[in-house]
């Protein structure tokens, strides 16, 4: 997720100094474990997470989401789905999907849409600290922040959540020589311990790795508070970063293959060659012009997911499109032949609606919205919306492909979120599809009460930046949750 301008090169820009939190993670080295097997054994449906910590706890959810899909993008433009489809949703399935038996499953089952949704829950944002800009205490010293603690896992659980997608730097260093960090692969391993403790599933998704930087969410700031030296997207225009890519996943995934908790991993947070070379936002045109060259997408992470399966031919591989993983551009994602995949999106649309200032009433839900971009208002209602999403199960079922909403959400204090929420997750749900919302954040100060505008916990007033004690919102989010079963405590793979 972008964390200044997503979904629209007209959204509010917001500044990557404001991402982050809490004193630095100590990890409980709980230990990973060496297993292949899980189970799951929904007869503990009460999710009997270890929380015994304050649920009062300020956790900051103001990171912006990195979605920067224009909505000008053309999502009648025939999709690239020729390409191999065989990858059936329902195989290589150890049972027969039901997650709520006391049968062994096969963590791709957690994904089936025929039985789900079975997983719901939030994401946390983590990026390298960059002392020298920042400063080592706003979002924590460093080396990733903002720092996370077992209390902030701990209330998340409590809540109902069952899944965290940990969206993550890469393990490997941005610049050559392209090598593995141990202290990003020691902080990866200290989050997974928490999570595990939490008694909740968790994805690895990696933002950042060889040719490519954070500063790649916030070029709209080069000059800002950082300069132009910071911006790395080597990854699109070299082949040696993209090769440095694949050995990173290959080296995650034989670090990570058994981790009773880790289902899924998620190889690139919103590809975005379209935008940072060519400002490209019809995925027709883009593909005419740049499709089987570096720039694209579908020519590197066939090989990524070739690396992943010689280490590790269990663990669920999660595909983002590009355009930031926009909805309009999914259809355009290659269909591999690997029956352990989901194809993801990230979904902010309307950008004006989810991503609007406080104070303002642009854009009301149910009411009216400028969502054609037009200058005028349109109706903008549950009808609008169901038809908006369509598309995401239609593609599922034509292509019978796993799909899933790993990031998702509005600002806290936009007029008509909580109604729009409760019906955006009602529409996938429907489907059977997982859902991450942006954004789950930790308690640290002085984030915690700067920056909060996706910390549903802080409630719809602006002024407000202390958690409350319920909300629209929250019911909305909360509720949802409540329906979750599977959590590793019970789950057996």
């Amino acid at each position: 997720m972008r964390e200044s301008n997503p979904s629209s090169t007209t959204a509010p820009a917001r500044s990557m100094r404001f991402i982050g939190g809490t004193a630095l993670v100590v990890g409980l080295l709980v230990g990973c474990g060496e297993s292949d097997e899980f189970t799951v054994n929904d007869a503990a449906a009460d999710g009997d997470a270890d929380s015994d910590a304050d649920t009062d706890s300020d956790a900051d959810t103001d990171t912006d989401t990195d979605s920067d899909a224009d909505t000008d993008g053309d999502t009648d433009a025939d999709a690239d789905t020729d390409a191999d489809s065989d990858s059936d949703s329902d195989a290589d399935s150890d049972s027969d999907g039901d997650t709520d038996g006391d049968t062994d499953i096969d963590k791709i089952d957690l994904w089936q849409l025929t039985t789900g949704p079975h997983l719901r829950g939030a994401n946390i944002y983590q990026r390298r600290i960059y002392i020298e800009l920042e400063g080592s205490e706003f979002a924590g010293p460093g080396p990733v922040g903002p720092p996370y603690s077992q209390t902030d896992f701990d209330e998340l659980a409590l809540l109902g959540a069952n899944y965290v997608n940990i969206s993550h730097p890469g393990l490997f260093t941005e610049d050559p020589p392209f090598e593995l960090d141990e202290e990003i692969r020691d902080h990866l391993d200290q989050l997974l311990d928490m999570i595990g403790e939490a008694d909740m599933f968790a994805v690895v998704s990696f933002r950042t790795g060889p040719g490519r930087s954070e500063f790649t969410f916030f070029r709209d700031e080069v000059g800002d508070w950082f300069d132009e030296s910071y911006l790395n997207d080597d990854v699109w225009e070299v082949q040696a970063a993209q090769d440095a890519w694949v050995e990173m996943w290959g080296t995650a995934a034989d670090h990570l293959r058994g981790h009773p908790i880790v289902v899924g991993y998620d190889l690139m947070v919103e590809p975005n060659s379209n935008e940072v070379f060519f400002d490209i936002w019809d995925p027709e045109e883009f593909y005419a012009e740049h499709g089987d060259t570096l720039y694209d997408w579908n020519q590197l992470f066939p090989e990524i997911v070739d690396g992943i399966r010689t280490v590790d031919d269990e663990t669920p591989i999660l595909i983002q499109g590009m355009a930031y993983s926009a909805l309009e551009w999914l259809p355009w994602i290659e269909i591999i032949d690997d029956p352990q995949t989901v194809y993801l999106v990230h979904q902010y649309e309307p950008i004006l609606f989810t991503h609007q200032e406080a104070n303002l009433s642009e854009c009301v839900y149910p009411g009216t919205c400028d969502l054609d971009w037009d200058g005028q208002p349109d109706p903008f209602n549950y009808e609008w919306l169901e038809g908006f999403l369509q598309p995401l199960g239609d593609h599922a079922d034509e292509n019978n492909l796993l799909v899933a909403v790993n990031e998702f959400g509005v600002q806290r204090w936009v007029p008509g979120g909580a109604d729009f929420m409760e019906d955006h997750i009602d529409l996938i749900e429907a489907e059977g599809i997982n859902h991450a919302l942006w954004l789950w954040e930790c308690g640290h100060e002085p984030y915690a009460t700067e920056i909060d505008a996706f910390d549903f916990m802080h409630g719809p007033n602006p002024d407000n930046h202390t958690d409350v004690g319920t909300s629209d919102l929250i019911e909305a989010i909360t509720n949802a949750w409540s329906a979750n079963t599977a959590r590793p405590s019970n789950t057996t793979f």
